[in-house]
């Protein structure tokens, strides 16, 4: 394709906030800079100007101190704003809105909205309450929660005490829960009563009171009310309904506890599906100041926006999401199917609260082109400025499908980057043409590059996803590495101080970029590397198959690659279908990515974010045992790839 799908108008370019802040930027610093290449270069060259400027140009509120980094030529090392108090909490709520701050969607069967004043009373109460229960600075909060506004208001009041906030989504197994906050030992933990889905209540109560066992730290378990407007907590240790645990308190001024800049905030979870998850703390002020940035430069969010991201309190989007009250934002919360009842009610809540950023799933557009939905035809859409897709690469004829069949006049940014920086390495540009199948650009900030075998930049071939500098978001560590050997093994043992992500990406003629999958997930058929999304690419557009995952098999000495698909209901794979398959596949890719077998089967593993597990494939067709099943939303899909007949010569 040799024209971008979407350019932004003039008008809307003069607008931007990113335009705004390169001329702020050029008039405090006498700079020169004349579009986004010139500031990026600038971000990277010059970056304690850039991230201090950042802080005073979003008028954040804390004490930055004078000295922006020491030891910046160190990974690990490095240490941004050492002399820096600041707390994440006050900063989201002193920019909060004073109409509409939260509005709550569960499906169809509940609709709830928050003023900016309820949630800091809210916040309030949950504050004086948590202190209560013996929660200070630097002690754990847990919760196995849904998207809810009860969520939102815990988190920040667990943060404007200098606590730490780690959450799971209430549909994780007892086992995956412990796996996770067994090891950080929280003193308080929040759950519902039960949650909805494709409109069915779900009561997890008794998985609770299990998770509690293996959690001897727990104080106190407070219990929202969700399904059941009164709930019996009196099975439970410590357990206590949420309006008593607030009861004995009135809302009054929030107060902050002010942190250092890399003061622990938030505890991320690896997948787990090779052992028990990594607990990935991330500090305080990485994470504000780049949420700050991806969402007013790159994202484009103005005061007054409406923000929406389909995700769980399990995935890092939660936390990327609730962070859009820095910029002003209302907050719109969804809880449940993205599909519930009809498949459409996404695109009614768009609709319905003025949604202005539409954040999603790549398998969610993926699935809604399947599923036939056209929203340009049945939705107004008219206040939707920008469409975000993550957590797998988005397909060049899933970007033509947004703009054929959502809406014309959008930005569609596909991002990237994920749960180790709690925000992006590649993302949005509201300035520039959206190309089908790129990613428009590195972040402001961040020294992206894709390396060879050898450690050498690349363009125009795939190499290793890298960062060759320091940004503000990497994690502080790993919990209970002291020695911070796993962290340095994460991340930086394969190319010395510079940061390894593990995505196989290449930039593009146009400075976009396309990520192929992970890297360690990567084929290797006769020495020739191939990104499993080239060939998911050709396989998901025959209508015949609604999803597909490809690993390498060792075979012979060699790596032969075995493709399995999922097909629509009543239909076989048979020989005219497998020819259809490869045909497509070596026109389109190469005879290398040709599948050796193509195999049949009715679902595919995938993590409770809804990422399909390659490795975990991988490990059953393999006959290896896999680790951490708990960590899959559907571990039982893994007996389908054990022991096939199909593979075995």
């Amino acid at each position: 394709m040799d024209q971008p799908l979407w350019t932004p108008s003039e008008a809307r370019v003069d607008a931007a906030n990113l335009t705004a802040f390169r001329q702020a930027a050029n008039a405090r610093f006498g700079l020169r800079l004349d579009g986004y290449d010139a500031l990026y270069d600038w971000s990277v060259a010059g970056k304690e100007d850039f991230w201090r400027f950042l802080w005073e140009w979003a008028g954040l509120k804390g004490d930055l101190g004078g000295t922006a980094l020491v030891d910046g030529d160190r990974m690990p090392g490095a240490r941004w704003f050492p002399e820096a108090r600041l707390n994440y909490a006050e900063n989201l709520l002193a920019n909060a809105p004073e109409g509409e701050a939260v509005v709550f969607w569960a499906e169809n069967k509940v609709k709830r909205r928050w003023s900016g004043a309820e949630l800091k009373a809210e916040v309030s109460r949950l504050q004086q309450a948590l202190k209560a229960a013996g929660v200070g600075k630097g002690d754990r909060v847990a919760a196995v929660v849904p998207n809810m506004p009860e969520t939102l208001a815990a988190m920040l009041a667990t943060a404007s005490l200098g606590a730490i906030w780690s959450s799971c989504s209430p549909d994780f197994g007892a086992q995956g829960i412990t796996d996770r906050f067994g090891q950080i030992e929280p003193t308080v933990l929040f759950a519902p009563d039960a949650y909805w889905y494709n409109s069915k209540s779900h009561d997890i109560r008794a998985k609770i009171a299990e998770v509690l066992t293996a959690l001897p730290t727990v104080r106190a378990a407070v219990i929202i009310p969700y399904v059941d407007a009164a709930p019996d907590v009196s099975a439970i240790r410590g357990g206590v309904a949420w309006g008593d645990f607030l009861a004995p308190f009135t809302a009054a001024e929030v107060s902050f506890e002010r942190v250092p800049f890399d003061h622990p905030l938030f505890i991320l979870y690896s997948s787990g599906t090779t052992g028990k998850p990594k607990c990935i703390v991330h500090g305080t002020g990485g994470t504000l100041l780049q949420h700050v940035k991806e969402h007013r430069l790159h994202s484009d969010v103005k005061p007054g926006d409406r923000v929406f991201y389909y995700t769980t309190c399990g995935w890092m989007m939660w936390n990327w999401l609730v962070s859009g009250l820095a910029a002003g934002a209302t907050l719109l919360l969804y809880d449940g199917s993205p599909f519930a009842p009809d498949g459409n009610i996404l695109f009614d809540y768009a609709d319905a609260e003025g949604m202005t950023l539409f954040g999603t799933s790549a398998k969610f557009i993926q699935q809604a082109e399947k599923s036939g939905l056209e929203p340009i035809r049945t939705h107004r859409l008219d206040t939707l400025r920008a469409l975000a897709s993550t957590g797998s690469p988005l397909m060049p004829e899933n970007f033509e499908y947004v703009y054929r069949s959502i809406k014309a006049d959008v930005h569609l940014a596909s991002i990237s980057g994920g749960t180790d920086i709690v925000s992006c390495f590649v993302l949005g540009n509201p300035t520039a043409p959206v190309w089908a199948g790129e990613l428009q650009t590195a972040g402001l900030g961040m020294a992206v590059a894709a390396f060879d075998d050898a450690g050498h930049a690349v363009s125009g071939e795939k190499g290793e996803l890298v960062c060759t500098r320091p940004f503000p978001c990497m994690p502080v560590g790993f919990w209970a590495d002291p020695d911070g050997a796993k962290y340095r093994a994460a991340y930086f043992e394969r190319f010395p101080n510079v940061w390894t992500h593990g995505d196989f990406i290449e930039r593009t003629a146009h400075g976009g970029w396309v990520i192929y999958g992970r890297s360690d997930a990567v084929l290797n058929p006769g020495g020739v590397r191939i990104g499993t999304a080239e060939i998911y690419r050709q396989v998901e557009q025959l209508p015949e198959i609604l999803e597909a995952v490809c690993i390498g098999q060792e075979w012979d000495g060699d790596v032969r690659v075995i493709l399995f698909v999922v097909l629509r209901e009543g239909l076989t794979l048979d020989k005219d279908l497998e020819d259809t398959i490869r045909k497509r596949i070596k026109e389109n890719c190469s005879p290398r990515h040709v599948p050796a077998r193509i195999v049949a089967v009715k679902d595919i593993p995938r993590t409770r974010s809804g990422k399909i597990t390659e490795l975990a494939v991988r490990d059953a067709v393999h006959g290896r045992p896999i680790k951490n099943t708990e960590a899959l939303a559907n571990p039982m899909a893994l007996d389908e790839f054990r022991e096939r007949p199909e593979l075995e010569g």
